[in-house]
């Protein structure tokens, strides 16, 4: 009877502990993973909100109203050390938080640094440092450029006025290493050597009085542009700068006020509308309207602006397919667990 009973409770331990590890082992264990998110500015609640990248659902407020200091959150970027970087154009300064968990790190450009005023935009270069616009048309027309690592200042890298810019909105590097930028009120992009900061040339010309905003490089390598007064996005060749087309109509899904366009995981492009205060899905290739990702108002948005995908993070380590973990030893009825690597084919 001893014996019956321990060969029992060895089969029960086996059942507890090796049939679930067999399990794992089997299905290739897919840990628990954190979904990407779709960030989303909220001008008038200095903060930044969260939804879910493939329904538009809110999530949560990721940084929460005025954390930090955060006054009109503008510009956002996420930087190689994952953390999430924020124009507080009413403060004048950058502000740094975690890029999991949204909460407040340091003031990573302080107020004024190197002549910051009124900052809209943000990207980090190849060289790794952080471009900022300074867009106060009376007294600065520049991009000013800091260590991405410390946030000191480095040195103007697009003096005031420099090709004719007036209220430069939005950055983008291009292919070619080149950094392009919106000059709102002259209603046209301009390009500058991406290594000195030298002008080059006025890339593309938009629509007179259609003030451009944000600008992205799309999947087809073309450039896109938001127009903030005409309430549409314009699409330019990305080698020439030549006009191809309105790739979102005036107005189409009820757009108004576009900040920034912003191509997502699906290829698919996401416009921000200020006015609107949503964000809209149009179609990545045609520009066909598709749905209002981000309903008005969703979640307290309250004047939406820049945009960030974030990317996907994996909570627990997910080991490659072909390394098992494996009851073995409880299959013998030895009562122990051993393990035993099987050399995975990748």
């Amino acid at each position: 009877m001893v014996v019956q009973a321990n060969k029992i409770m060895r089969f029960f331990n086996f059942y507890q502990i090796g049939l679930p590890l067999i399990s794992l082992a089997l299905l290739g264990w897919v840990a628990p993973r954190s979904d990407a998110a779709l960030l989303v500015g909220s001008y008038y609640n200095n903060s930044v909100l969260r939804y879910n990248e493939k329904t538009g659902e809110f999530i949560d407020d990721f940084v929460a109203s005025g954390s930090g200091g955060l006054q009109g959150s503008t510009g956002l970027t996420i930087g190689s050390d994952k953390n999430l970087y924020v124009s507080s154009i009413l403060s004048g300064s950058v502000q740094r938080y975690d890029g999991n968990t949204g909460n407040f790190i340091s003031t990573f450009v302080p107020s004024g640094s190197g002549g910051l005023d009124t900052p809209e935009d943000l990207v980090f270069g190849p060289d790794s440092n952080l471009y900022v616009t300074s867009i106060t048309t009376r007294t600065n027309n520049s991009v000013l450029r800091y260590n991405g690592q410390t946030g000191a200042f480095i040195n103007t890298f697009v003096p005031s006025g420099s090709g004719g810019v007036s209220a430069p909105f939005g950055l983008s590097f291009g292919s070619d290493g080149n950094l392009y930028v919106s000059s709102s009120l002259t209603d046209s992009i301009l390009r500058y050597n991406g290594e000195t900061g030298a002008f080059i040339d006025t890339f593309a010309t938009d629509e007179k009085g259609s003030e451009p905003s944000g600008l992205t490089f799309g999947p087809d390598g073309n450039l896109y542009v938001a127009n903030f007064k005409t309430n549409s996005i314009s699409r330019f060749n990305g080698k020439t700068g030549a006009f191809i087309d309105t790739f979102v109509p005036a107005g189409s899904g009820g757009l108004n006020g576009p900040v920034k366009p912003i191509f997502g995981p699906d290829d698919n492009l996401y416009v921000s509308g200020l006015n609107s205060n949503n964000v809209l899905r149009y179609d990545g290739k045609t520009g066909a309207f598709i749905d209002t990702f981000v309903p008005t108002g969703s979640g307290g948005l309250n004047g939406a602006g820049f945009l960030a995908f974030t990317e996907d993070s994996t909570v627990i380590p997910e080991p490659k397919m072909g390394l098992a973990v494996l009851a073995v030893g409880a299959a013998l009825g030895t009562g122990k667990i051993l393990r035993r690597k099987q050399k995975a084919t990748l």
